[in-house]
């Protein structure tokens, strides 16, 4: 069992009265609000002391209220430390005004545009997308990837044209864990993890298996292959709450993942489960 406080870097919050979420339609299991509250009851006896909060892809034009929404949380509750915002940056370099924006909430760290949705495969190739990612580090935001497994290609290239960004990849490229596949997946994450500036979040698992079925065992190849590809300098635990709750209790795979690291060091633990998403976001 993790004998330590556990920072958590990928939280969705959802309030359905102030925001709309047009994707939680197919969800019928997330329709209602999920808290702060929530998630440390669902995660006893363990302890959670940081909370990363990641976009919860609002309906479009929200997201800039959606910071504004979670720096006021944080002003309440010191546990949520760290905000990942949407930002459209497909506006390109127009886009900086917003990012100035954002940059004045005391909690923001980083920014997210969903690319496991976009049809164009060439989505994050676009010079204006390049263009306002490249502006990111003049406001010190991180960007997270949130793709599907058979996007990595583009994104790769993408990762490339921008050294000076600093890049974490959600859900560890969201592989075909229920169809069994692990190629090329296992390939472009160890291409992936030779980029200095990426980190890897292992998150989002449980819910690229069988929902109903899945077992520690079958998970087990791919997170023992991060690891290997990232080493645990490199490597953060997520939640992916309350989207994992499609999957299991958050419980579930919290547990999983002390479990393949059982013979890890105590050093090793606390990096993944604390210190290296304390590090990645400046909690």
């Amino acid at each position: 069992m993790i004998d330590f406080p556990i920072t958590d870097t990928h939280v969705h919050l959802l309030d359905q009265k102030k925001f709309k979420y047009s994707w939680a339609a197919g969800a019928p299991q997330l329709a209602r609000d999920w808290s702060v509250k929530d998630l440390v009851g669902s995660a006893s006896p363990y302890t959670i002391e940081s909370i990363v909060f990641v976009e919860v892809d609002v309906d479009m034009p929200q997201y800039l209220a959606e910071g504004d929404w979670v720096q006021s949380l944080a002003d309440s509750d010191p546990r949520l430390q760290g905000c990942v915002a949407c930002l459209p940056l497909e506006q390109g370099p127009s886009i900086e005004a917003d990012m100035e924006k954002l940059s004045r909430l005391p909690v923001m760290r980083g920014v997210r545009r969903l690319i496991q949705n976009q049809p164009d495969p060439e989505f994050v190739l676009q010079p204006g997308f390049l263009a306002a990612t490249k502006l990111l580090p003049k406001y010190n935001f991180s960007f997270d990837i949130c793709i599907f497994h058979h996007q990595f290609g583009n994104v790769l290239k993408y990762v490339r044209q921008c050294p000076e960004v600093s890049f974490i990849l959600d859900h560890i490229g969201k592989p075909g864990i229920k169809a069994g596949l692990t190629e090329p997946w296992k390939t472009h994450i160890r291409e992936m993890s030779s980029l200095p500036n990426v980190m890897c979040k292992l998150s989002g698992v449980t819910t690229e298996a069988d929902h109903a079925h899945w077992t520690r065992d079958q998970l087990r190849p791919y997170i023992d292959h991060v690891i290997d590809c990232f080493g645990f300098d490199r490597i953060m635990y997520g939640g992916d709450w309350p989207v994992s709750e499609l999957a299991g209790k958050y419980l579930d795979w919290l547990e999983v993942l002390d479990w393949a690291t059982s013979g890890c060091t105590a050093e090793e633990k606390r990096k993944l489960f604390r210190d290296n998403g304390k590090k990645a976001y400046r909690l």
